[in-house]
């Protein structure tokens, strides 16, 4: 077949002298314990090939050549791995170093990337096709600004290619083949101005951007609003274990990750394996003791105030660690109970977009927590693409939400004071 190397001594070549180890005639060898590293040690795919460029999209064509011999060849820990799960876990690994090679700064100073653009594109077509007789709206994070101009063309080629091949994987939509323009129009449908009058789809392509480069947490989150009050939302977040992450959780690199939230108003909150498994119905926790309860608060000191939450969970009697990650996956894990607390306390003068709230919201909401400004007043998603918050977000479940409010207000107080 081609691409497959010799085998000498019935161990895995490794050539560490050649400068690149990726090759489709059959008379080269092929770099197999950088492989074994990628899959079974869970190193990143850039970190092992440096040499690579993973900004050209023809460095994936070399899966199909090597994903059977690599099957056959790998020893994954004594046991043959499944050929097709090899594949895929190779696949996934590339082409995220490929969504994460390109990393441009928007005016706010915060990364946008092929992933961000392309999720975007991907939603919005989705949606206007699966949706052809209603007035379509859709509220999102990014526009094809940068993508119009010339030195955002050859991005602009990775996204329309990114895209058409997510479509080409999919039974639905492997008729479609989108040009440039189509892809600019689909990511430019997220201009909508939202509102209290009609429907508007609210959607976050890639929530946590940063969270994303580090392979850390992120979330797709869509949500509906409905005359500006939010009625179903959906939160993926492929990076979150199933597995409870509260401060007291030990995880290894064997957990599996891959959650899907929904919720539906009036009809709770489920949360479902990436892998297709059953969903299961979730619901906060139920902690009425602060001394029992855990903090979460955003990965990125500057996004929200770190100090101020602190200070108000010690008021409360909190003792555990904060539990720090980035996106919407906290609502997420705050639904099923892996925290009690979520505290958001932006910097002065930062305005809260709906799209990075609106899904978590009913997420948590329907799964029997309380989200409110840090007055008490529920989140008003009626005003447009903002929420202009005069303070910050906090969540909970509703036996702790009085005393959490009261130390919200105290601590406030105090600040304001020390301020003077």
């Amino acid at each position: 077949m081609k691409g497959f190397p010799p085998i000498r001594a019935g161990r895995l070549s490794f050539l560490s002298s050649v400068q690149y180890c990726i090759f489709l005639s059959s008379k080269d060898k092929f770099d197999y314990l950088g492989l074994e590293l990628i899959i079974l040690e869970n190193i990143d795919v850039s970190l092992v090939y440096p040499y690579i460029d993973f900004t050209k999209t023809s460095c994936l064509g070399w899966l199909e050549d090597v994903a059977f011999p690599l099957a056959i060849l790998m020893r994954g820990r004594g046991q043959p791995l499944d050929k097709g799960m090899k594949l895929k876990m190779l696949r996934g690994k590339v082409q995220q170093a490929l969504l994460q090679s390109d990393v441009h700064s928007k005016s706010d100073k915060s990364p946008v990337t092929v992933a961000d653009y392309g999720s975007q594109a991907l939603v919005s077509f989705v949606l206007e096709r699966e949706l052809p007789s209603e007035s379509f709206s859709l509220v999102a994070e990014e526009d094809s600004g940068d993508l119009r101009i010339d030195s955002g063309r050859e991005t602009l080629e990775r996204i329309t290619k990114l895209v058409n091949d997510t479509l080409a994987n999919s039974d639905s939509y492997s008729d479609s083949n989108l040009t440039t323009e189509d892809v600019l129009r689909a990511i430019d449908n997220g201009k909508s101005e939202g509102g209290s009058c009609g429907q508007h789809w609210v959607l976050d392509p890639i929530d946590g951007t940063k969270g994303f480069l580090r392979g850390d947490q992120y979330a797709i989150a869509l949500a509906l609003l409905d005359e500006g009050k939010v009625v179903l939302g959906v939160l993926a977040c492929p990076n979150l274990p199933l597995a409870s992450i509260s401060g007291d959780n030990q995880h290894s690199s064997h957990d599996k990750i891959g959650c899907l939230f929904f919720a539906k108003l009036g009809a709770g909150t489920y949360m479902q394996p990436l892998d297709g498994s059953s969903p299961l119905k979730v619901h906060v926790s139920a902690t009425e003791n602060p001394e029992d309860a855990s903090l979460f608060e955003s990965y990125e000191a500057a996004h929200s105030l770190h100090g101020l939450s602190s200070t108000i969970v010690k008021k409360l009697g909190v003792k555990a660690p904060p539990v720090r990650i980035d996106s919407q996956a906290k609502y997420g894990a705050l639904s099923r109970g892996d925290g009690a607390i979520y505290l958001r306390f932006p910097h002065k003068g930062y305005r809260e977009k709906i799209w990075d709230h609106a899904a978590g919201c009913i997420v948590v909401t329907e799964a029997g927590g309380v989200v409110t400004d840090a007055a008490g007043n529920p989140l008003d998603f009626s005003k447009g693409r903002y929420l202009d918050l005069e303070t910050g977000i906090i969540v909970t479940n509703q036996k702790l939400m009085p005393s959490l409010l009261k130390a919200v207000k105290e601590s406030l107080e105090e600040e304001r004071v020390s301020s003077l």
